[in-house]
């Protein structure tokens, strides 16, 4: 993931992350719904999001104008 200083591009990158990050939560409970469902991949999408959740936590802190001290 690549990171910019301009506050406009840290936005558009978040708002890619949040629509991933919801998809990824909505293909999640279909897979948990299906019996049939390979648990390891399950696994691997829960992975993913976490690692979603990550980046934009950083970016949204990103976002934050740091104080003078």
């Amino acid at each position: 993931m690549i990171e910019a200083d301009d506050p406009a591009e840290i936005a558009r990158q978040l708002a890619e992350l949040r629509v991933e990050h919801r998809d990824l939560d909505a293909a999640i409970a279909r897979l948990a719904a299906d019996i049939a469902a390979d648990e390891l991949a399950i696994k691997r999408l829960k992975k993913r999001k976490l690692w979603l959740k990550d980046c934009i936590s950083r970016l949204e802190s990103a976002l934050i104008p740091d104080e003078p001290a």
